[in-house]
């Protein structure tokens, strides 16, 4: 199983991105889709996530700004950003709970980190 994201790059402020997690490999099924991002000298944060029934969660950073989404047929999560400020720079990760063929148990996968930075 693996999780590649991709999307990132540089944009202005008040300006958005389109970030995507598409999953590979032999699964069963997908629970949890996560966004999370580590700006540089801080904790990594948890900024979205969403059930395998659409169910929503936001950080209050990005409240009315962000937006998680996901396409089950195609194993692929997003987060579309809009509004973006300088406090958004930052290594965007995307994790998910997934059960692979062949497993009797959810695993926690975690794919590579795609950098986001805003700036003018």
């Amino acid at each position: 199983v693996q999780l590649q994201a991709s999307g990132g790059g540089l944009v202005q402020p008040g300006g958005s991105l389109r970030l995507s997690c598409a999953a590979s490999g032999s699964i069963i099924s997908i629970n949890r889709m996560y966004w999370h991002r580590q700006a540089p000298g801080k904790q990594r944060e948890m900024v979205a996530h969403i059930t395998s029934g659409g169910s929503t969660t936001y950080a209050d950073s990005v409240k009315g700004r962000f937006i998680i989404s996901r396409d089950n047929a195609k194993k692929t999560g997003y987060l579309q950003m809009n509004s973006l400020k300088p406090e958004d720079t930052a290594v965007y990760y995307c994790n998910a709970d997934v059960l692979p063929y062949g497993s009797l148990r959810w695993g926690d996968y975690w794919g590579q980190g795609t950098q986001v930075t805003v700036s003018s």
